[in-house]
């Protein structure tokens, strides 16, 4: 199987990039062959004016790049495809830009967010995040605002999010669910991490479990820097294929700038303490960096290795099409439309 013709012909979609916070790495992505990206532009508690003016800024840059466009329906991902260009998907890692009003969310979906994670993390007004000790499952607020997502046909985005909170999402949602961006709890028992039931209620629901790059949710940093390789990457998508399928695991790498191999370690440690302190992140499921990508996908120009990664752990070529994208592709058609 040539790994080049493949990747290159692929519709591959990365359906979580905060990397892209910098837009000097817009160029990384479409020389690693992404069809399809998704940039956080709302995190955590962010309020309403912050993601609007994320959202403005991205749909300046948009209008301005003519080799990227903004995707909004599943047809635009395969026009992305078919005319060289890269499709722009509006993502939120948590709630905070809807502060407690349901109409914010017919207002961002007009402002083209089509994915949206219940929490970052901590307890917010929709239910309890990974890291919290208990976990009390969606809120009144969370169970309108899962019923707002799915009349808006937005994406629910399960990752970051507790136990319990999750699971009463996905038995609520009427439309297909995801984890954006989980690895499994069974290979590696982080709190960012699911476990396999969580994988089976996305499944039912006809979503998928997309894995992460991020290294410290592949492998444990074992007192010093966490270094997975791709075999331990794809050790996830394995065990997820087990679990729930190959036509409900695709990919949500995650990238972002603390584990690029030219970052400065002391901004990256300053950063890591800040949202440590901040309550956003715990040394538990965070350590203290450095980490490093696998260095077959160090940067996204690299992410031919994920194809060849998969090639070389004998997926067939219909196998590796669907977890490069094809699947997101279908929960896509599922949930927006045409």
């Amino acid at each position: 199987m040539d790994a080049e013709a493949l990747h290159g012909d692929a519709i591959f979609i990365d359906a979580v990039a905060p990397l892209l916070h910098k837009k000097q790495y817009v160029g990384s992505y479409v020389l690693g062959g992404v069809t399809c990206v998704a940039p956080t532009v709302g995190v955590g508690s962010e309020s309403p004016s912050t993601a609007l003016k994320t959202i403005g800024n991205w749909l300046r840059y948009i209008r301005t790049n003519p080799g990227v466009r903004l995707v909004e329906k599943a047809r635009h991902v395969e026009d992305a495809k078919r005319d060289g260009k890269m499709g722009i998907l509006f993502h939120f890692q948590g709630t905070g830009p809807f502060e407690t009003d349901l109409d914010l969310v017919d207002a961002f979906h007009a402002a083209g967010v089509r994915m949206v994670q219940l929490t970052y993390n901590r307890k917010d007004y929709v239910g309890d995040g990974c890291e919290e000790e208990l976990d009390g499952g969606l809120s009144r607020f969370g169970k309108d605002l899962v019923r707002r997502l799915n009349e808006n046909r937005i994406i629910v985005d399960c990752s970051h999010t507790g136990y319990k909170t999750t699971m009463d999402a996905l038995s609520l949602t009427t439309r297909p669910a995801v984890f954006s961006h989980s690895n499994s709890a069974v290979l590696f028992p982080s709190k960012r991490n699911i476990r396999d039931d969580q994988a089976k209620a996305a499944a039912a629901t006809g979503g998928l479990v997309a894995v992460t790059a991020v290294p410290q949710f592949v492998v444990s940093a074992n007192g010093g820097a966490a270094r997975p390789s791709i075999d331990d990457l794809i050790a996830h998508i394995d065990h997820f294929v087990s679990v729930v399928g190959i036509d409900q695991v695709g990919l949500g790498l995650d990238y972002w700038w603390g584990t690029l191999p030219f970052s400065d370690l002391g901004t990256v440690v300053e950063h890591w303490e800040h949202h440590v302190e901040a309550g956003d992140w715990s040394p538990q499921a965070y350590p203290r960096p450095p980490h490093y990508n696998p260095p077959e996908i160090e940067t996204p120009e690299l992410l031919k290795g994920m194809t060849v990664g998969l090639i070389r752990r004998g997926y067939s070529e219909e196998d590796i099409r669907k977890i490069l994208g094809l699947n997101w592709l279908r929960v896509f058609h599922e949930v927006w439309g045409e």
